[in-house]
């Protein structure tokens, strides 16, 4: 038995499902709820933060199964995986950014 729902894309970048005009099916705790009022320097940050919260979340369950404590192993993995997953995703948007940077680089003036 699972102990709560995996948690959705919402978590990895706040304010996603509101930027592209859909509706979240989920509804959004009030600490995690974007603000109207932002910079992408800091949904970027808030990106980076998440990806680090999830790896520390999965190593805090890794290191409770080691110890023995009462933790179901396939919650552990679950744990690993979304931490691995929204490291891909970090990583496809920063070779992104830096291809579009790249590119405006290379216009002529």
């Amino acid at each position: 038995m699972m102990s709560g729902p995996i948690n959705p894309v919402t978590r990895l970048v706040p304010g996603l499902i509101e930027q592209v005009g859909a509706k979240p099916t989920v509804a959004l705790p009030k600490e995690t709820a974007p603000s109207k009022e932002g910079s992408f320097t800091d949904m970027l940050g808030e990106l980076i933060n998440s990806v680090n919260d999830l790896h520390m979340d999965a190593g805090a369950a890794q290191d409770a199964l080691l110890n023995g404590d009462p933790i179901e192993l396939h919650e552990v993995m679950i744990k690993l995986e979304q931490a691995g997953v929204a490291t891909d995703l970090l990583l496809e948007i920063r070779n992104r950014l830096l291809s579009g940077f790249n590119e405006v680089m290379r216009m002529p003036m």
